[in-house]
């Protein structure tokens, strides 16, 4: 099977077609998702919880994602990978998590990033696209941050916060993300935001209209 594409997602979601995406920490599991045929695998700073025991994945740093995405990366032959931009990156200058941003690509492997919503990051995907990394976006539940925003939970469960929501995701798009997720927003609300993108949208608990 060919490598998958960024193209090639893109086309997917013009089409309808769905497309599968998994998250690997190690070596085995990579392999077996991609042996399995999945499209885009994420390394996801949720290893802070899953697998190293942290309490957030705030904590989480970047030599530990760079580390588990090298192991990540021996796995996977065709799938598109993508690393999590660790909040420890994020809070540092835009030349900071441009430098990251570029390590996950060229020490570990990885053909894009994942940014988390915050006030400004619009700025920062620009400044990581136009260093020729592609980026993947993140809203609605944003674990790196939840615990300012009153733990984890449901987002979007409003009118305004719905709408904040959508405007979000549109306002990343704009900025040159290649994909947004959308992790625990009602179906109803990912069923517009996928209908309004022209990127696809991956869903974390979002329902089933989600790309």
């Amino acid at each position: 099977m060919a490598n998958v594409t960024i193209a090639a997602l893109q086309a997917r979601k013009a089409r309808g077609e769905k497309i599968a995406v998994l998250t690997a920490y190690d070596y085995p599991l990579a392999k077996a998702l991609d042996e399995a045929g999945v499209d885009l695998i994420l390394v996801g700073d949720s290893l802070g919880m899953v697998v190293l025991g942290y309490e957030t994945t705030a904590d989480v740093t970047m030599a530990e994602m760079l580390h588990h995405a090298k192991a990540v990366r021996r796995g996977v032959v065709r799938a598109l990978l993508v690393g999590d931009m660790p909040l420890e990156s994020l809070r540092g200058s835009r030349s900071i998590v441009v430098r990251d941003a570029q390590r996950f690509v060229k020490e570990a492997g990885c053909d894009a990033v994942k940014v988390e919503w915050r006030d400004g990051i619009d700025g920062t995907v620009r400044v990581i696209v136009a260093a020729d990394i592609p980026v993947m976006g993140h809203v609605g539940l944003t674990p790196q941050t939840a615990a300012q925003e009153g733990g984890y939970g449901v987002r979007a469960k409003d009118a305004a916060s719905a709408a904040r929501v959508v405007a979000q995701a549109q306002v990343l798009q704009a900025a040159g993300c290649f994909a947004i997720v959308l992790e625990c927003v009602p179906g109803v609300v990912a069923q517009e935001i996928t209908r309004r993108l022209s990127i696809p949208t991956i869903g974390i608990g979002s329902g089933p209209s989600c790309d």
